[in-house]
């Protein structure tokens, strides 16, 4: 969503600023890597780390890791014995996630895997405290599918662009696949009766899930 630039700058201003190891990623991304915009930034990374220290989880799941500052910030809040699974189905990205996990000084709480989330979840016998939806749009709601059930009970599930620039709301878009499926997810949790739910207008839209 976009927000009015000077707003935008008074809220930085008046937040903790980014350090350097993320500062230099988001520097990175935005130098190398293919849309940039896909990275979490520091508004959002921010929102991302304080929920999680506030959950202080044992398990994180993350399902989209592009360049890995998300990662990174979620991270940031696990407990002393703590673990991130974090899967992209990008391998070129790889080189660049490894080598910020390791300055952030995070590697022995990162394990990432690379290639088909709806193959790879499955295969994690996990129950997690916190997940992080933040991949292929057109699949949030077979994420939602294999995540639910491997949430525990009070555990936080977010998910990233679910007001995909407004278009949820833009006649203009009713038959583009991606805007659809953002629909169908935000219905999916909506109508969901072991959790609740709130939309939070940072960024592009964050869905806060609590399973009940």
């Amino acid at each position: 969503m976009n927000v009015n630039k000077a707003l935008e700058d008074y809220i930085f201003a008046n937040s903790s600023i980014e350090d350097d190891v993320l500062s230099e990623l988001n520097r990175e991304t935005h130098l190398k890597v293919l849309n940039p915009r896909m990275l979490s930034g520091h508004l959002q990374g921010r929102v991302l780390e304080f929920i999680s220290k506030m959950l202080a989880p044992r398990y994180i799941l993350e399902i989209g890791t592009y360049t890995a500052y998300s990662t990174i910030c979620l991270a940031r809040g696990l407990n002393e014995n703590g673990i991130l699974h974090t899967i992209d189905c990008n391998d070129e990205l790889l080189t660049i996630q490894e080598k910020y996990i390791k300055k952030a000084g995070l590697t022995d709480k990162i394990k990432i895997h690379t290639g088909d989330a709806l193959a790879i979840i499955p295969k994690l016998d996990i129950v997690f405290d916190l997940v992080f939806i933040d991949a292929d749009k057109k699949q949030y709601c077979d994420y939602y599918s294999l995540i639910i059930d491997k949430t525990r009970s009070g555990g936080i599930i977010l998910a990233d662009n679910v007001l995909w620039d407004g278009k949820v709301i833009d006649k203009k878009f009713s038959s583009d696949e991606d805007t659809q499926a953002i629909k169908a997810f935000n219905k999916m949790v909506k109508d969901d009766i072991k959790t609740e739910s709130v939309i939070l207008p940072v960024r592009d839209g964050i869905s806060i899930i609590r399973k009940l």
